[in-house]
């Protein structure tokens, strides 16, 4: 029955990108002045992990004997460049958006964090544990 409990991998996956986001706004938010810079952002988290995308990741090999899939533990994310605004310098980070994008990462480590403690306090409650 416990044998894997895929919701402590998602609830992981999902903070790690969340760590991954935050980094991203924050180099976005340190080179605002930098002319020529164009600002980055990673997929969400939808998108990167839903099965079947092109962002997905892949079987993962966990043994050396797996035919299939890469020895690769780390998630990491794909930056894609954001144009979408523009200053006559070249940069294209906006404070106000990079402050929504860190929000909005914020609110995903938040939601990762509640779903691994109400997953332990089941899991503790199905073993008679308090």
């Amino acid at each position: 029955m416990f044998q894997k409990l895929a919701i402590f991998e998602t609830a992981h996956a999902m903070s790690v990108h969340a760590g991954q986001k935050q980094a991203v706004i924050a180099q976005n938010i340190a080179n605002a002045d930098t002319p020529g810079y164009v600002s980055r952002d990673i997929p969400s988290f939808a998108a990167t992990y839903a099965p079947g995308s092109a962002d997905a990741f892949g079987q993962r090999a966990t043994r050396s004997g797996h035919m299939h899939g890469s020895m690769r533990g780390d998630l990491t994310a794909i930056a894609q460049e954001d144009k979408s605004f523009a200053a006559p310098d070249g940069n294209s980070v906006s404070i106000e958006t990079e402050m929504l994008r860190a929000t909005d990462a914020k609110r995903q480590h938040d939601r990762s964090l509640a779903i691994y403690k109400s997953s332990l306090t089941i899991l503790r409650a199905s073993l008679g544990r308090q």
